[in-house]
C-alpha cells in the first residue's frame, strides 16, 4: 500500500466514525437541544460527502485514471462541503439561519458550478483555455469559502457581543472554539483547492495533515455539548424584547435626567450584594432583573453608568472581591473550595481571571496576605 493509500485509508476511518457520530450519536432529550442536534447532523453530512469524496479516491483510482474527473469530482464535493460545514456552524449561533430558501439557493448555485465545471473539463479541450477557466472556478471556489467564513465570524461576533451584559460567566469562552475552526477551516480550505494541482507524490502529506482538524471538530462539537444550554439562553435572552421596568412610567416624566431611576436600582442592588445573590453561579441579567424588579435595558445603562464595566466583568470583580475575603478569613479552605463558594464554575477560570485581575495566583496572594 502507497502512502498515499494509507493515508486516504486512515482518514476516510475517522471520517466515517465522525461522520456516524454526528448524525446518529445520542444528545439530551430537552427540546432546547434541538438546535445542536440540527446543527451536528449537518456537519455529519458534510463529513460523509467528504468521506464519499475519499472513498471514491482511495477505490477507484480516479486521480491516476482521469485527473479531470478527479478535478471535477473535487472542486463539486468542496463547493457543497463549504456550505454545510458554515451552514451547521452559523446555526449554533442563529436558530433561524438555515431556512428552506437558503438551501434551495445554494443548492442551486452548487449545480451550477457542478455544471460549469464539467463544461470546462470535460468540453474545453486541453489547454490555456481549459487551464485558465480552471484556475477560474478555483478562484470562485476560494471565494464563495471567504463569503461564508465572513458570514459565520460576523454571526459570531453578532452573538458574543451581547454575552458580556446578559450572562453573569464569561460563556463568549464556550464559543471560541468556532473561530479557531473557521480560520483553520480557510486554510484547509486552500489547501483543498491546491490539492488539485499539486504533484502525487506530496497528496498524502495533505490528507494526513486533514485529520487534527476533524479530531479538534469532533472534540470541540463534544464538549459544547457540556455548555450549549447555557448559550443557548443567553441567545435566547438576547432574541427577546425587553420587559418594561415596574414604575417606568412614572419615571419617564422626569425627562431625561434619571437619578430617582437609579435610586430605586442603587438600592435594590446594594441589598442584593449584601445577600450575596452573585456567588449563585450561572446567573443571568434577566434573573437579577426579576429579582429587583427592573429590565435588562435599564439594569445595564446603571452598571455602566455606575461601575464602567459590563454586567459579566461586575459580577466578576464581586467573586473577586469574596473570594479575596474568603482566603483571609478562611486560611483551612483550599483553592477548590474558595472558587466555588464565590460562584466560579472551575478552579482553572477562578485561577485565571485572578491572575489577570490582582497580578497573581490565589496561592500566592493567599502567601502574601499571610506574611503581613
Amino acid at each position: 500500500m502507497t502512502p498515499y493509500d494509507l493515508s486516504l485509508c486512515t482518514a476516510l476511518s475517522l471520517m466515517l466514525f465522525f461522520s456516524f457520530f454526528f448524525l446518529i450519536g445520542k444528545t439530551p432529550g430537552k427540546a432546547v437541544y434541538d438546535n445542536y442536534l440540527r446543527s451536528r447532523r449537518t456537519m455529519g453530512v458534510a463529513l460523509l460527502v467528504l468521506s464519499l469524496n475519499y472513498a471514491v479516491h482511495l477505490f477507484t483510482g480516479i486521480r491516476f485514471i482521469s485527473h479531470n474527473g478527479a478535478v471535477l469530482m473535487n472542486l463539486s464535493t468542496y463547493f457543497l462541503s463549504y456550505w454545510l460545514f458554515s451552514s451547521a456552524l452559523t446555526t449554533l449561533l442563529n436558530r433561524s439561519y438555515i431556512t428552506l430558501r437558503r438551501m434551495l439557493v445554494h443548492l442551486s448555485l452548487w449545480l451550477l458550478f457542478t455544471l460549469l465545471a464539467g463544461v470546462v473539463l470535460v468540453f474545453l479541450p486541453a489547454g490555456w483555455m481549459q487551464n485558465a477557466a480552471t484556475a477560474a472556478l478555483a478562484t470562485a471556489l476560494f471565494a464563495y469559502g471567504i463569503w461564508l467564513a465572513r458570514r459565520l465570524i460576523l454571526t459570531y461576533r453578532k452573538a458574543t457581543r451581547s454575552f458580556a451584559d446578559i450572562h453573569s460567566d464569561n460563556i463568549k469562552t464556550y464559543v471560541n472554539w468556532m473561530t479557531v475552526i473557521t480560520y483553520w477551516a480557510v486554510i484547509y480550505g486552500i489547501s483543498c483547492g491546491l490539492l488539485t494541482f499539486l504533484p502525487d507524490k506530496w497528496i498524502f502529506i495533505w490528507v494526513l495533515s486533514s485529520i487534527p482538524f476533524y479530531i479538534y471538530l469532533y472534540h470541540s462539537y463534544y464538549c459544547y455539548l457540556m455548555f450549549y444550554e447555557q448559550v443557548e439562553r443567553a441567545i435566547e435572552i438576547g432574541e427577546e424584547p425587553d420587559s418594561p421596568a415596574a414604575g417606568t412610567d412614572e419615571d419617564s416624566k422626569e425627562g431625561t435626567d434619571t437619578p430617582h431611576y437609579h435610586e430605586k436600582i442603587a438600592g435594590k442592588l446594594n441589598q442584593w450584594i449584601a445577600d450575596k445573590g452573585y456567588v449563585q453561579s450561572g446567573f443571568t441579567i434577566q434573573d437579577l432583573t426579576k429579582t429587583i424588579h427592573t429590565n435588562r435595558t435599564y439594569l445595564n445603562t446603571y452598571i455602566r453608568d455606575t461601575y464602567h464595566v459590563s454586567f459579566c466583568d461586575w459580577i466578576t470583580g464581586l467573586r473577586l472581591e469574596h473570594a479575596q475575603a474568603l482566603m483571609k478569613e478562611h486560611p483551612e479552605l483550599n483553592i477548590q473550595k474558595i472558587a466555588e463558594a464565590s460562584g466560579f464554575l472551575s478552579q482553572s477560570y477562578f485561577i485565571k481571571i485572578f491572575s489577570e485581575k490582582v497580578g497573581c495566583t490565589p496561592a500566592k496572594w493567599r502567601k502574601q496576605q499571610q506574611a503581613h
